[in-house]
């Protein structure tokens, strides 16, 4: 074969194989834009009700309106004779308030009102895309008002898995008012986590993303970016915690195959001041059942021991 033919080889081979990438990286951001929104159901319902019931709260629908009209709703657990405090609990991708019922539990029974709301573009909330922290960071500021104004809690703190964890970190930047932050299993950076999430399915960790399969990355936040509007380049809860003087503590098992825990190592080296603690036999979110005793000290200890309002 002549140098000429091998060299149009190669450039057909290398279109073909950008061509492919930009496929892959639209097809996996389009899939990340528009989760899986999993209903409110009547077994929810019950299921709220039933902890109301069982730890002493008055459950209320709530709502709130995001800057871009969106009706953000959700659950308010309202105790009476607690401890004059509030937590807002943050669900993960894919799921609803519900999936955080079990941590509000947890929280009602020390005394907590606890507010539980679903993430725009999931559960019952309005919106049309999830962008994983760059729109819902504000969203959980106008939740945390509205709680200030119908509450009137002495502290409000913050609980987030995964997804959740993520937006929560990257409210602390524009919402500095929360005595203190438990993120589980966040990512550090949008960009990070789509290196992660290529290299999944081939079982190679983030490197196939960051060499190989790169052009797939940059294809799906071009597209996200022309198509949206959405930057993802800026959604980093590592940055957003970098500056933060909100006591947070991060969780995340080391046995995580979903986003493994060097994202929250990161986050930790960017802030002395956060905790971190790596339960050894926790996959993703799952620190309360590996360790639930643990997980409940670390966590009710971490709200307890900031109990004061002086973050600037």
């Amino acid at each position: 074969m002549s140098v000429r033919r091998w060299l149009i080889s190669i450039t057909w081979l290398g279109g073909i194989w950008l061509a492919l990438c930009a496929l892959v990286g639209i097809v996996a951001m389009n899939a990340a834009l528009h989760p899986t929104r999993l209903a409110i159901d009547q077994a929810d319902e019950n299921a709220a009700h039933d902890f109301a019931a069982s730890d002493r709260a008055a459950l209320s629908d709530v709502s709130v309106i995001a800057s871009d009209g969106a009706i953000l709703r959700g659950w308010l657990f309202a105790v009476s004779h607690g401890n004059g405090d509030a937590a807002i609990l943050l669900h993960g991708q894919g799921d609803n308030r519900a999936g955080m019922l079990g941590n509000a539990d947890m929280l009602l029974r020390r005394g907590y009102s606890v507010l539980l709301p679903d993430a725009r573009a999931q559960g019952d909330s309005g919106g049309t895309i999830a962008t994983y922290g760059l729109k819902e960071s504000d969203d959980l500021r106008r939740w945390y008002e509205w709680l200030e104004r119908n509450l009137a809690p002495h502290c409000i703190d913050g609980l987030g898995d995964s997804m959740g964890a993520a937006i929560l970190l990257q409210a602390v930047a524009i919402e500095p008012g929360f005595c203190a932050v438990v993120a589980e299993s966040s990512f550090a950076s949008f960009r990070d986590a789509g290196y992660d999430r290529l290299g999944q399915a081939f079982h190679t960790g983030p490197w196939l993303g960051r060499t190989v399969l790169l052009p797939a990355v940059t294809a799906g936040f071009v597209y996200a970016d022309i198509r949206y509007g959405v930057d993802f380049e800026r959604a980093s809860p590592e940055v957003a915690v970098a500056g933060t003087r909100v006591p947070v503590l991060l969780i995340h098992g080391l046995a995580d195959d979903n986003l493994p825990s060097r994202h929250s190592e990161r986050i930790k080296a960017g802030n002395p001041a956060v905790m971190l603690w790596e339960p050894p036999n926790s996959g993703h979110c799952g620190a309360a059942n590996a360790e639930p005793v643990e997980y409940q000290r670390r966590v009710v200890g971490w709200f307890e021991a900031h109990r004061t309002r002086e973050n600037p």
